[in-house]
C-alpha cells in the first residue's frame, strides 16, 4: 500500500466514478458496512446480544458513512442513537440520502446534547479528509471524547466503558500532517479513538506526526477502487533482498573488498563507542571490510574493545585525507560520537569535498555531530553536501541544519493541508542534494529528486525500544553498509531503516543499541525464508 493525501483520495473516488466504475453511494455502502465488520471483528463480544451505540455525524461524507453505520447496526438490533450536525438539505447528495434513509428509521438529534451514557459503541463519523480547518466541537462533544478515550483506553474510571471508532481518521487530525488542527482560541487535541477505519489506502495523516496516538489502531477497508498506484511508499524491504550476496555488484567468488570497504571515524579517548556500534552495524549488514579510523589517544581503547573490524590511526583533517588515499574505501561514516569543535568541522568538509571529487567515488553519511557541529553555519554544511551523501538528522539536528523548516514543522496547525513531516525532508533534499532521513517513529526518507518514502514505526510496526542510547548509531552504521556494498544512497537508506526497525521488533522489549547488529542476521535469514 502506498499513503494518500486526501487530495488523491478524493481524486481517486471522483476518477471511479466518472468512469462508471462505481457510484457514490455504493462507495458510502461499502464503506459503512466495512467499518461494522472491523468493528464486530475487533471486538467480538459485541456480537453477543443486542448492544447500544451513539453514531455522532458530521455534515458532509464523513457524517453520511455515519448514517450508513446506524442503519447496518439498527438492521443487527442494536439500540441506536444518532447525533448530527447540520440540516439535510445542506449535506453532500449521497450524504443526504443516506440521512433520509435513517430518518426513516431512528431520529437526529443535535450534535450538541450527544451523551455515551450506556453505549458499547461511539462512531466518530463528524469529520473525515475532507476537514480543512481547526474544528472546535461543542463543548460537550469534547469533553465525552476525552473522558472516553482516558477511561476507555486505559481501563479506569466508568464502569461501563464503550469503546470509540473514528470514521477515516479522528476528527481534528489533518488527513495530511498527521497534525491535530487547531482553531484559533482551542484545541481540536482531545478527540481520539481506539480503532480507526479508513478506506482503500492509509492516508499520511494515520502514520505522521500525532497520527498514531490519535487513530489508535487502524484498519484499512476496500470501497470498490482499484488504482493503488497513487501516493508515496511505506519504506518497506526493496527488491532485491539483501541476503542474496549477488546482489550487490558482485559475484559468488568475490573477494572482501568487491562487498565494499567502510571507514567509521570516531570520537576522542572516552567517546569511542557510538562509532564502535555503527561499524559493528555496517559489518553485519554486509561490508565487506569495516574500519574504525581513531585518533592516537582512542587507539588503545578501540583495539580493546573490537576484534572483526579493523583501526586505523586517523587525526583530523589531514588524517582522513590520508586515509582516503586507499581506494578502495568507498564508504564514509562521520558523526557518532564525533565531538564538536573547529577540528571536527574541517574533518566533515574535507570528507564532503573529497566525496564531491568526480573521480573518485566515496559515499559520505552524516549523523550526529556531524550536522550538530554546523549550527549557525549550516550554509557551509549545504553548499558541499552532494548527490553521494546521506544525512541522518533526528528533529533536533534538522533544527539546527534547516532552522526554518524545523520552525515552519512546529507551527500550530490551524488549517490544512499542514506543512508536514514529508514536507519538511523534501525541501531539505532539494536544498542539500542529498538523501535526508528525518529520524523518528515516523521516518521519512527523502531524496534529492523529490523522491520521498514513509517508514511508520507504528501500529502493528511499533518498536518503542529504539528509543534507547546509540540506537541512531547504528542506524548510520547499516546504512553505511550498505552504500559499501553498492547500493544507491536511496535504497541504502530505505533498507537500513526498514532493518533497523525489524531488528528492534524481533528482539523485542530490553533492546539495547548493542543487540541490533546481533539480531541483523536473524533478520535476513527471516526475509529470504519467505521469499519465493
Amino acid at each position: 500500500m502506498n499513503l494518500l493525501s486526501a487530495t488523491e483520495m478524493r481524486d481517486l473516488e471522483a476518477a471511479a466514478i466518472a468512469s462508471g466504475h462505481t457510484t457514490g453511494l455504493e462507495m458510502m455502502e461499502r464503506a459503512g458496512a466495512g467499518v461494522v465488520d472491523a468493528v464486530l471483528s475487533r471486538w467480538p463480544e459485541l456480537n453477543n446480544g443486542p448492544r447500544r451505540a451513539v453514531i455522532l455525524c458530521g455534515p458532509g461524507n464523513n457524517g453520511g458513512d455515519g448514517y450508513v453505520i446506524a442503519r447496518l447496526l439498527a438492521q443487527r438490533y442494536w439500540d441506536v442513537r444518532v447525533f448530527g450536525m447540520g440540516a439535510c438539505d445542506d449535506m453532500p447528495p449521497d450524504a443526504a440520502a443516506n440521512r433520509r434513509r435513517w430518518e426513516g428509521i431512528g431520529a437526529v438529534a443535535p450534535l450538541e446534547i450527544a451523551s455515551d451514557e450506556g453505549a458499547d459503541l461511539v462512531v466518530d463519523a463528524i469529520f473525515g479528509t475532507g476537514l480543512s480547518r481547526g474544528f472546535a466541537p461543542p463543548d460537550r462533544v469534547g469533553a465525552l471524547f476525552h473522558g472516553l478515550f482516558a477511561d476507555g483506553f486505559w481501563g479506569h474510571g466508568k464502569e461501563h466503558l464503550p469503546y470509540v471508532v473514528a470514521v477515516d481518521v479522528p476528527s481534528g487530525l489533518d488527513a495530511d500532517s498527521g497534525k491535530i488542527l487547531w482553531t484559533d482560541s482551542q484545541w481540536c487535541g482531545d478527540i481520539a479513538a481506539h480503532l480507526t477505519v479508513t478506506f482503500h489506502q492509509p492516508k499520511l495523516g494515520h502514520v505522521l506526526a500525532d497520527g498514531p496516538g490519535q487513530c489508535g489502531a487502524l484498519e484499512v477497508v476496500d470501497i470498490g477502487l482499484t488504482d493503488r498506484s497513487k501516493g508515496l511508499p511505506l519504506v518497506r524491504l526493496p527488491d532485491p533482498i539483501l541476503a542474496e550476496p549477488s546482489l550487490s555488484k558482485t559475484v559468488m567468488d568475490a573477494h572482501k573488498f568487491d562487498h565494499g570497504h567502510a571507514l567509521i571515524l570516531t570520537g576522542g579517548l572516552g567517546r569511542t563507542g557510538a562509532a564502535r556500534l555503527a561499524a559493528q552495524g555496517a559489518l553485519r549488514i554486509g561490508a565487506g571490510l569495516v574500519s574504525l579510523g581513531a585518533p592516537g589517544a582512542a587507539m588503545m581503547e578501540c583495539a580493546a574493545q573490537i576484534t572483526g573490524l579493523m583501526l586505523r590511526r586517523c587525526e583530523g583533517a589531514d588524517g582522513l585525507r590520508d586515509a582516503l588515499e586507499d581506494d578502495r574505501i568507498n564508504a564514509l561514516c562521520v558523526g557518532p560520537g564525533f565531538g564538536i569543535g573547529d577540528a571536527q568541522v574541517a574533518v566533515v568538509q574535507t570528507a564532503l569535498d573529497i566525496a564531491a571529487n568526480r573521480g573518485r567515488k566515496v559515499s559520505v553519511v552524516l549523523d550526529a555531530d556531524a550536522l550538530s557541529n554546523f549550527s549557525g553555519r549550516a550554509d557551509d554544511l549545504v553548499l558541499r553536501l552532494a548527490d553521494a551523501a546521506v544525512i541522518t538528522p533526528h528533529g533536533g539536528e534538522f533544527a539546527r541544519i534547516f532552522p526554518d523548516l524545523a520552525a515552519r514543522l512546529a507551527e500550530r496547525a490551524t488549517h490544512g493541508p499542514a506543512f508536514s513531516k514529508v514536507d519538511a525532508a523534501r525541501e531539505a533534499a532539494g536544498r542539500a542534494q542529498c538523501v535526508v532521513v528525518l529520524k523518528g517513529a515516523d521516518t521519512v526518507v527523502a531524496g534529492p529528486d523529490g523522491k520521498v518514502a514513509v517508514h511508520a514505526a507504528a501500529y502493528g510496526r511499533a518498536a518503542p525500544w529504539l528509543a534507547t542510547a546509540g540506537s541512531g548509531d547504528v542506524l548510520a552504521g547499516f546504512i553505511t553498509g550498505l552504500l559499501a556494498r553498492g547500493f544507491e544512497p536511496f535504497w541504502a537508506a530505505q533498507a537500513g531503516v526498514y532493518l533497523h526497525v525489524e531488528a528492534a521488533r524481533g528482539f523485542g522489549p530490553g533492546l539495547i543499541a548493542e543487540d541490533l547488529p546481533d539480531q541483523l542476521p536473524v533478520v535476513l535469514r527471516q526475509i529470504e525464508a519467505n521469499t519465493p
